[in-house]
C-alpha cells in the first residue's frame, strides 16, 4: 500500500531540490583616493560568494580579498531579491532591513592587510526570486567595475561540486549527561527488541514478503520517482529482516516508511528509537531521514537528517536547524558511521521547547534544545516558542540537493518512556 497525500505535508520544501553556487568576483570601490573615471579609481576587493541552496533555505560562504590598503574595520552591504531572509551567520555581524543586507567585521577579524582575505557565512531562507545577490558596496563605496560598467552578474553552474563548510575543533566541548535509564530489553511479535509496552515496537519480522503490509505503508508525498523501500532479509540488527530504502538525489526520489500507528497521544515526552545502517556518508547538501508531523505547527514536519556532513533537525516551517549551520554549529554535531548498526535514540518534549538526541548511548551537544538559546546550537531554533506535537513518524531518506545512499532501518521503538539501545 502507498501513503500518498491522505495527511497534510504542508508541501514539504516544494517539487524540486535547487544547488546553487555563486561565485561573484566583484570590484568593489574603497574611495581610498585613487582615481578612476568615476573619480575613486581602482578596485579595492574581491568577494567570493558560495552558495548552498535548496528550495526553501540556503547558506553561503563569503570570502572578501582586500586589493587596496589594509583597514583596521570592515562592513560589506549588498541587496536581497524579496522573498530571501538572513537567519544566522559566523565570523560577521550581520543585519537585515527590508532586502538591504550588512555584514560587519567582528572584534577578531576587523583588521585585514592589503592582499589579505576575511571569510564569513550565513543561513537563510527564501521562498522565490532573483538567486543572484546585487548592490554590493564595501565600506561605503559602491560596486564598480573600473569605468562605471555595471557589474559582472554572478554565473550559475548547474551541476557544482559542493564546497563543505568547514568543521573546526570547538573551544570549548560539552560533556554529555548520563543518558535515560536502560530497562531490560524484551522481545514482541513484531521483532521489535527493549520495547515492550510501546506503542511502535517493530523489528519487521511479521512482514510475509518484500512489500510493506499491517502496521507500514509507503509515503511519497508531494511526488514519487526512483527511490524505493522494501522488506529486506540480506541484512538485520536483529532477527532476520530489515527496512531498507534506496534513496536517490533529488527531492522526488523520496521515500518513506510510515507506520500505521497512532501516535498522536503520546507523551507527554515522546520517545524514538532506531537502529540504522548505511552506505555512504553523510553529504554537504541537505538530506532527511526521519520525519515526524507536528500538529501544533500546522502539520509541517520535523525532521532528523544531516547537512555538512553531520547530524541535525531541521524544521520544514521555518527552515531553522539544530545546530545552526555555521562551523561551530556543525562541529557541535557528529557524522552518523557507514557500514555498522547504529542506535539513534531521541526524545521530544511535547509540553515545552526540549529536545534531546543519542547516538550509541552518547547525547549529540549540538542537537540538544534545553529551552535556554545558545549561541551556533539552539538559539536559532527557539525562534520559535511552541513545543512540537509529533503525530506521525516515517523513516526513510529525503536530499533536497546532491546526496544519494543506501539505508537499512531495525528494531524501531516509540512511546511515552525511555527506551533502550
Amino acid at each position: 500500500m502507498v501513503r500518498s497525500e491522505a495527511r497534510a505535508h504542508g508541501g514539504r520544501r516544494g517539487r524540486g531540490a535547487v544547488f546553487a553556487v555563486l561565485v561573484v568576483v566583484l570590484g568593489l570601490l574603497a574611495g581610498f583616493g585613487q582615481r578612476s573615471a568615476w573619480g575613486a579609481g581602482s578596485a579595492a576587493c574581491q568577494v567570493s560568494w558560495t552558495n548552498n541552496e535548496w528550495t526553501g533555505g540556503f547558506t553561503t560562504q563569503v570570502s572578501v580579498t582586500n586589493s587596496g590598503a589594509a583597514v583596521s574595520g570592515w562592513k560589506l552591504t549588498w541587496t536581497f531579491a524579496a522573498g530571501r531572509q538572513v537567519t544566522s551567520a559566523w565570523n560577521a555581524q550581520v543585519s537585515q532591513s527590508g532586502t538591504t543586507v550588512t555584514a560587519s567585521s567582528l572584534s577578531y577579524n576587523g583588521a585585514v592587510a592589503s592582499g589579505g582575505s576575511v571569510a564569513f557565512g550565513l543561513q537563510g531562507t527564501w521562498s522565490g526570486g532573483d538567486l543572484t545577490p546585487t548592490d554590493f558596496a564595501f565600506n561605503g563605496a559602491s560596486c564598480q567595475t573600473g569605468s562605471g560598467t555595471t557589474p559582472p552578474t554572478p554565473t550559475m553552474s548547474s551541476t557544482p561540486t559542493p564546497t563543505p563548510t568547514p568543521t573546526p575543533t570547538p573551544t570549548t566541548t560539552t560533556s554529555p549527561p548520563t543518558p535515560p535509564p536502560t530497562p531490560t530489553a524484551t522481545a514482541t511479535a513484531g521483532g521489535g527488541a527493549g520495547c515492550s509496552g510501546a506503542v511502535v515496537c517493530s523489528g519487521f519480522e511479521d512482514q510475509s514478503g518484500s512489500s510493506l503490509t499491517g502496521d507500514w505503508t509507503v509515503a511519497a508525498p508531494d511526488c514519487s520517482g526512483s527511490g524505493t523501500v522494501t522488506v529486506d532479509t540480506s541484512a538485520a540488527h536483529s532477527g532476520s529482516r530489515s527496512l531498507r530504502i534506496n534513496g536517490q538525489a533529488g527531492y522526488c526520489n523520496h521515500v518513506f516508511a510510515a507506520t500505521t500507528k497512532d501516535i498522536s497521544s503520546v507523551g507527554p515526552v515522546v520517545y524514538v528509537r532506531y537502529w540504522a545502517r548505511h552506505t555512504t556518508a553523510l553529504p554537504t547538501d541537505h538530506i532527511a531521514m526521519v520525519t515526524m508531523e507536528d500538529a501544533d505547527n500546522g502539520n509541517k514536519h520535523l525532521r532528523l537528517g544531516g547537512q555538512n556532513g553531520a547530524l541535525q533537525w531541521n524544521r520544514e516551517s521555518d527552515d531553522a536547524t539544530l545546530p545552526a549551520q555555521s562551523p561551530t554549529g556543525v562541529a557541535q554535531s557528529v557524522p552518523l558511521p557507514v557500514n555498522q548498526w547504529v542506535c539513534i535514540r531521541f526524545a521530544v518534549d511535547t509540553t515545552k521547547q526540549s529536545m534531546d538526541t543519542w547516538l550509541n548511548d552518547q547525547q549529540v551537544p549540538g542537537l540538544h534544545d534545553d529551552g535556554v538559546p545558545t549561541a551556533d546550537v539552539d538559539q536559532q531554533w527557539l525562534s520559535r516558542t511552541t513545543a512540537p506535537r509529533p503525530i506521525t513518524l516515517d523513516l526513510g531518506w529525503e536530499a533536497y540537493g546532491n546526496g544519494a545512499d543506501t539505508l537499512w532501518y531495525d528494531d524501531v521503538a516509540l512511546g511515552s518512556s525511555p527506551l533502550a539501545c
